[in-house]
């Protein structure tokens, strides 16, 4: 019985050194040194939203010019899948034609709008980002669109804009 209950013992303490919490890393802030990960241009010099998305084997961000370039590096199979954070412009109080360098929010988080009349940073059709699915709907109703969260996104959206 005491095997038992030791044997019974290390395995719980095995168990819990493999479930260790990870630390997501914050959002970097945006700078003209910032070039795009597809289109290796400066970010900044973009209208629309941008991403940023972090791998855990990177200190640097890998920046994007729009919102679809980052959602289209998650879905595409030949891209890293060791993202530890992924991050988008919440677009609630930004303006379009300069987003901001700080304004980032945690893009399984956010709201987004899909079909707007609005174009992202390489003037393609954009997926716009928001805090809250409130500001979404506002902005929906101003520019057009359907609003989605992150994991109801038609992935034929993303795939078919970036090709």
């Amino acid at each position: 019985m005491k095997k038992t209950i030791t044997i019974l013992f290390i395995i719980f303490l095995s168990a819990c050194e493999k479930t260790q919490v990870t630390e997501v890393p914050p959002a970097q802030t945006l700078n003209r040194e910032a070039s795009g990960y597809y289109c290796l241009m400066t970010v900044v010099n973009h209208n629309g939203p941008k991403g940023q998305i972090i791998l855990t084997d990177k200190q640097q961000a890998l920046w994007f010019t729009s919102v679809r370039d980052t959602l289209a590096f998650t879905l595409s199979p030949e891209e890293p899948k060791n993202i530890a954070a992924i991050y988008v412009n919440d677009m609630s109080n930004a303006d379009w034609n300069n987003p901001g360098a700080d304004n980032w929010i945690n893009a399984h988080d956010a709201w987004y709008v899909l079909n707007s009349d609005r174009s992202g940073g390489m003037g393609a059709p954009e997926a716009v980002p928001f805090a809250t699915k409130n500001n979404a709907e506002q902005f929906a109703d101003k520019q057009g669109g359907s609003v989605y969260a992150f994991d109801s996104i038609p992935r034929e959206y993303i795939v078919a804009s970036s090709e």
